[in-house]
């Protein structure tokens, strides 16, 4: 058995996943040695946790277009890694999805990534993961994260594709015209080289 194998194995396994596994769900990652680029999100939506395909919904068409990957190039696993700060749908919340486990990420991360040794470029979508990658170098702000987000390389903050961001995203044109490229370029680039 493979070791990400193993691992998903082990955190289907893992009592405080108990509720999760009791749902019939999986952990929804995607990991493979070959990937060399990495998407570190929120957490799947209810529509990727139910079909088990992560980014299985209009929030995903959007990502891909943004990446400038097709579905084939970005489901190849040997292309793109998917490691959310949760593996699990959190469920509702009073806007929008609750967020991942606190506790999560630290627990499984580390030994995921590890086997992660081709990745050339990682999207940090959203706050959440931004707060746990950027570290000192993260702005006080998700917008300011984004926006200097080609001095962060070879980790790339964006905002979620989400519905609920396109009030953001129609307040900060610049991300459309001048960031989205920018991404598109550099996952080109770390799937290319």
């Amino acid at each position: 058995m493979h070791p990400i194998d193993r691992l998903r194995a082990e955190v289907a396994a893992h009592e405080s996943n108990a509720w999760a596994s009791g749902l019939g769900w999986e952990p929804l990652f995607v990991a493979s040695p070959e990937a060399r680029v990495l998407i570190i999100s929120q957490a799947p939506g209810r529509l990727a946790q139910e079909s088990g395909i992560p980014w299985n919904d209009p929030s995903g068409v959007l990502l891909r277009s943004w990446m400038g990957v097709t579905p084939e190039e970005f489901y190849d696993p040997a292309n793109v890694a998917i490691v959310p700060m949760d593996f699990y749908f959190p469920g509702k919340g009073t806007s929008g999805d609750l967020p991942p486990r606190r506790d999560f990420a630290p627990r499984w991360h580390p030994r995921v990534l590890e086997q992660l040794t081709e990745v050339r470029l990682t999207i940090l979508i959203g706050a959440y993961a931004q707060r746990a990658y950027l570290g000192p170098r993260a702005g006080r702000t998700l917008t300011e994260n984004v926006r200097a987000a080609e001095t962060h390389l070879p980790l790339f903050p964006i905002v979620h594709p989400s519905p609920l961001a396109r009030g953001w995203r129609s307040k900060n044109p610049w991300f459309q015209e001048e960031t989205v490229p920018l991404l598109a370029a550099q996952v080109r680039a770390a799937l290319t080289t």
